[in-house]
């Protein structure tokens, strides 16, 4: 008994140094308040008394600058949906492409310590003029009009690959000889029909597609008519004419192969107006960036429905 109750003492004993050896420690998140001074800083390249617009390039270089900033991210235009993408140092050249003077409005968020952030916005006013190679412009419409496409004979004639251009090919994925004719042929017999009105010195594309679209569901297309959810696949689509436009690639890609190696690009994309017709898949964009174009053959990529994606499509010229 004498020899329990002196363990347990003993326990007491040890107990209490142990406790009393500990210290109350503070912790403490510091400062988290938001980002301050926030602004964007633009330079319209060209821009004097002459062209307070810019010499017609339509380059921007933008710089978001702030106090206790951590990461930015930038919408270039808040006019359209906002899409904020990552902006790494807070500088960029930004080519604007609307053909003809437009009004874009940038929305910067900065973010700091603790998640917080701050917003600020900036409107610029910018010129872009640009002209076609007529190579490219009697390649795609012919004497007039010309018909294209998607060619199902030739393997990759759909890819899919990162939105860079630093590797510009189908590397994740590319569609094997007649892979989608089980399902969704749809995509092998809608037509694209490109013409030049030489009256108006415009351009106009129509989509004919007898078996529906090609296309994905909901918010991953523009078509009008498609439903709301579903798989990728072929919907009901009554085709459709809009006009389009040649502007310079806002991709930035080099207008030649050389550098970086594989990574070809005319520098020039075709615009869609509105949002009712689309080449060889529904995408919600409508800029398709000309890779290549021979009379026969065309090679076009397009930024994916998913952010950071690049499509592909092979066509030919029947």
């Amino acid at each position: 008994m004498i020899k329990n109750k002196i363990n347990f003492i003993l326990s007491l004993v040890v107990l209490l140094l142990i406790f009393s050896g500990c210290k109350k420690t503070d912790y403490s998140m510091g400062d988290l308040s938001a980002p301050s001074n926030l602004a964007i800083n633009t330079v319209i390249v060209g821009q004097n008394a002459a062209n307070p617009n810019g010499d017609g390039s339509g380059d921007v270089k933008i710089t978001v600058t702030a106090d206790n900033a951590l990461s930015y991210r930038i919408d270039y235009d808040a006019g359209n949906a906002v899409d904020l993408v990552f902006l790494p140092t807070g500088n960029i050249t930004k080519k604007f492409t609307a053909l003809g003077t437009n009004t874009y409005k940038l929305t910067a968020v900065v973010y700091g310590k603790g998640g917080t952030s701050s917003t600020i916005t900036k409107d610029i006013t910018v010129k872009s003029d640009f002209t076609p190679a007529a190579s490219i412009v009697s390649n795609l419409t012919g004497t007039g009009t010309k018909t294209w496409v998607v060619d199902k004979s030739v393997a990759g004639h759909m890819g899919v690959g990162p939105w860079n251009v630093g590797s510009i090919r189908p590397e994740w994925w590319a569609a094997a000889i007649n892979e989608k004719v089980a399902c969704c042929n749809c995509f092998y017999t809608s037509s694209f029909i490109f013409a030049k009105v030489a009256a108006s010195n415009s351009y106009t594309l129509q989509v004919i597609s007898p078996d529906g679209a090609f296309t994905k569901t909901g918010s991953l297309t523009t078509l009008p008519g498609i439903p709301s959810s579903g798989a990728e696949g072929c919907y009901s689509y009554a085709g459709g004419t809009t006009n389009f436009s040649f502007v310079p690639a806002s991709s930035g890609a080099p207008a030649t192969p050389s550098v970086p190696a594989n990574s070809p690009s005319t520098g020039t994309s075709i615009l869609l107006s509105g949002v009712n017709t689309f080449i060889g898949y529904g995408a919600t964009l409508k800029e398709y960036e000309i890779l290549e174009i021979t009379p026969t053959y065309l090679l076009l990529r397009v930024q994916g429905t998913e952010t950071g994606n690049a499509w592909y499509f092979k066509l030919k010229s029947p």
